[in-house]
C-alpha cells in the first residue's frame, strides 16, 4: 500500500472510531433557518390564492430580503426614495449571509468573508467605503485592519501534521510540484486571453470564455494533463468551497474563474504571489448584512413570505403571508423588485416572463449545511502550523472549520465557537440526494459526522464541545454548470446587466450562476437604480 493510500486509511478509520465514541450529552440541533415555513411556500399552504386579508400601497416592493435585496433597499434609500417595503420570509435578513450567536459568541451562519473587491466592483467598493471600512490615504486606498483578516489565515492537516496554506506541499514529490507551477502558468495565460470579471455582467462574451463554459473543469483538466492527485484534491476543494459541487459537475470556466477573476493561482515558492486581502468578523458576511438592514426600519418586513407577484394595467399587486399574524396582505406597488431565488420567483411570479422560465429551467442548486459547535477550552493541536482562521482538513467531505473568535483583539485562550462547512451538493463525496440527506437525517447524524472529521487533528474536541447548532440550507447557491452563462446571458453585453420586465426588477446572485457577495450585491443595486 503506497503511503498516502495507508494515511488515507489510518484518517477514515480514527475517523470512524471517534464518531462512535461520540459524547451524547452535547446540547444542540437545528437551527437559523424555518424548514418548514420554506416548504409550506413550495406546497401552496400559505393561503395562497385566498383573498388577502387587507391592502397596503407603496412605491415599490422589494421581494426577497437577501445581499441583493438589502443592495436594492440601499439604492433607493440613497436615491431619496422612502416609499417602499422590503419582504423577508425569514426572521432576519441577510439570506445565506446572516449571522448568528451560540452560546453568547457571535458566529457565521453561512458566508464568512469577503475579498476586498477589485475596480469592477465599485458598487461593493463605495459600500465599504460607506461603512469606514476602506478610506483614501495619500492617494491610495487603504482598509481597516481591524476588519482584515488576521494573520495567521489558513492551514491544512495534511500528512499527520499542520501546514500553512491550503496547497498540499508537505512530503510532495517534484512531479506535484512542477503539475502546480505549470497550473499557474496555465492560469495566467487564460487570464492574459481574455478577461474574467468580478461582478461577470462587466464582461465580454469572449470566445474562450464560452468555451471553457462548455466543458466541465474535470474533462478540461484530463485534456491539460493536470493529473496530479495533490492538485486535483485542491482543485476539487475550491469548487466545492466557493460552488457547492465537485469539479466534474461545474464549468472549467467556474474552475478558472475562481483563480483569474482575483490574483491567479500561485505554486510554491512563487515570491510574486500576492496573498488575497480578506475582511471578515465573527459573525462573518453577517456583519455587513445587519449593517445594510438596520436604517430600513419599519420598511423591513421580517417572517413576510411572498406568495405571489402580479403585473397589472396600473402596477402590481404582491401577497404576501404574514407569520406573526397569519394574515395574507396585499401590497399594491408601481414597481417590484423580484430579489428571490430564481426557483422561488418562478413559482409565485404569475405568468413569468420567458427570461424566468428559462433561468429556472436551467439553474440547479447545492444543498449546505453550516454547523457552529461551542468549545469551552482551545482545542488540543497537532504539530505544524499555529492555529488559522481557516482550517482544513485534506481528503474529507467537510470544507473544515473557521474560528469566531479569530478576529478577537484580546489573545487570551477561551472558549470559541468553530464553524463548520458541509456542501452536499453533487461531488465524488455526495451523490444527487444531498438535499433529501439534509432534511431527513437527525442533527445528531452531522454532529457525528463533525466529530469524527474534526477529531483527527483535534482528538479532544468530543470531550470539550458543549453544543453544536446546525443551519440547513437546501437551495443554498446556484451551480455554474457547463453551459449555463449561456443559458442565462450572464456574459452578454446588454447594457448594464438588468433583467425584467417594465415592472419587474429580477435581482439575485443567481442570474450570474454562481454565489458571492459581489455579484448578488452589484445586481440588487442596479435593480434598485433601475426603479428611479
Amino acid at each position: 500500500m503506497k503511503r498516502r493510500e495507508f494515511l488515507g486509511a489510518v484518517i477514515a478509520g480514527t475517523a470512524t472510531l471517534a464518531g462512535c465514541e461520540a459524547r451524547r450529552d452535547i446540547a444542540g440541533g437545528f437551527a437559523g433557518v424555518d424548514v418548514a415555513r420554506g416548504h409550506a411556500l413550495r406546497d401552496a399552504n400559505l393561503r395562497t390564492g385566498t383573498a388577502p386579508d387587507g391592502t397596503r400601497r407603496t412605491r415599490v416592493v422589494i421581494a426577497g430580503g437577501g445581499v441583493a435585496g438589502l443592495a436594492a433597499a440601499r439604492a433607493l434609500r440613497l436615491a431619496g426614495i422612502d416609499d417602499f417595503v422590503l419582504l423577508e420570509l425569514e426572521d432576519a435578513a441577510g439570506g445565506n449571509s446572516r449571522g448568528g450567536v451560540v452560546e453568547g459568541i457571535a458566529c457565521p451562519l453561512g458566508a464568512h468573508y469577503l475579498p476586498v473587491p477589485g475596480d469592477d466592483a465599485r458598487e461593493v467598493q463605495d459600500l465599504l467605503e460607506e461603512l469606514g471600512l476602506r478610506r483614501r490615504v495619500s492617494g491610495r486606498w487603504e482598509y481597516d485592519e481591524r476588519h482584515l483578516c488576521h494573520s495567521p489565515q489558513e492551514r491544512l492537516f495534511f500528512q499527520g501534521a499542520w501546514q500553512e496554506g491550503l496547497l498540499p506541499v508537505q512530503g510532495v514529490d517534484g512531479a506535484t510540484l512542477a503539475q502546480y507551477r505549470r497550473f499557474s502558468q496555465r492560469v495566467e495565460a487564460l487570464r492574459r486571453e481574455a478577461r474574467f470579471l468580478i461582478p461577470t455582467l462587466r464582461a465580454e462574451p469572449a470566445p474562450l470564455l464560452m468555451a471553457l463554459d462548455a466543458s466541465t473543469f474535470q474533462a478540461w483538466l484530463d485534456r491539460e494533463g493536470f493529473t496530479d492527485p495533490h492538485l486535483r484534491w485542491y482543485l476539487d476543494y475550491c469548487c466545492r468551497d466557493d460552488y457547492g459541487a465537485g469539479m466534474a459537475h461545474v464549468s472549467a470556466w467556474a474552475g478558472i474563474h475562481y483563480f483569474a477573476s482575483r490574483h491567479g493561482f500561485h505554486a510554491p515558492g512563487d515570491d510574486n504571489a500576492e496573498r488575497d486581502a480578506v475582511l471578515t468578523w465573527p459573525e462573518g458576511n453577517g456583519w455587513l448584512t445587519r449593517r445594510l438592514a438596520e436604517p430600513l426600519g419599519e420598511r423591513l418586513k421580517p417572517g413576510h413570505a411572498v406568495t405571489r407577484i402580479a403585473e397589472t394595467r396600473g402596477g402590481v399587486e404582491v401577497d404576501a403571508f404574514d407569520v406573526a399574524t397569519r394574515s395574507l396582505v396585499r401590497w399594491q406597488a408601481e414597481r417590484c423588485i423580484v430579489a428571490m431565488p430564481v426557483f422561488i420567483a418562478a413559482r409565485v411570479v404569475e405568468n413569468p416572463p420567458e427570461v424566468l422560465r428559462h433561468a429556472a429551467a436551467h439553474l440547479r442548486y447545492s444543498p449546505w449545511l453550516v454547523a457552529n459547535v461551542h468549545v469551552r477550552s482551545p482545542l488540543a493541536d497537532r504539530p505544524g502550523a499555529a492555529p488559522s482562521w481557516d482550517n482544513v482538513v485534506y481528503g474529507t467531505r467537510g470544507l473544515g472549520y473557521v474560528d469566531a473568535r479569530h478576529q478577537a483583539l484580546d489573545p487570551t485562550p477561551r472558549a470559541t465557537v468553530l464553524s463548520w462547512y458541509r456542501p452536499l451538493g453533487p461531488s465524488a463525496f455526495d451523490g444527487a440526494d444531498g438535499r433529501r440527506q439534509l432534511l431527513d437525517r437527525p442533527w445528531t447524524g452531522w454532529r457525528d459526522d463533525l466529530l469524527a472529521e474534526l477529531s483527527v487533528p483535534h482528538p479532544d474536541l468530543p470531550d470539550v464541545a458543549t453544543r453544536i447548532d446546525i443551519t440547513r440550507y437546501g437551495h443554498a447557491m446556484a451551480i455554474p454548470a457547463p453551459g449555463l452563462l449561456r443559458q442565462l446571458g450572464a456574459l452578454s453585453a446588454r447594457g448594464p446587466g438588468l433583467v425584467g420586465t417594465e415592472r419587474l426588477a429580477f435581482a439575485h446572485g443567481d442570474w450570474s450562476g454562481y454565489s458571492i457577495f459581489e455579484e448578488a450585491f452589484t445586481r440588487g443595486h442596479l435593480a434598485g437604480t433601475a426603479m428611479l
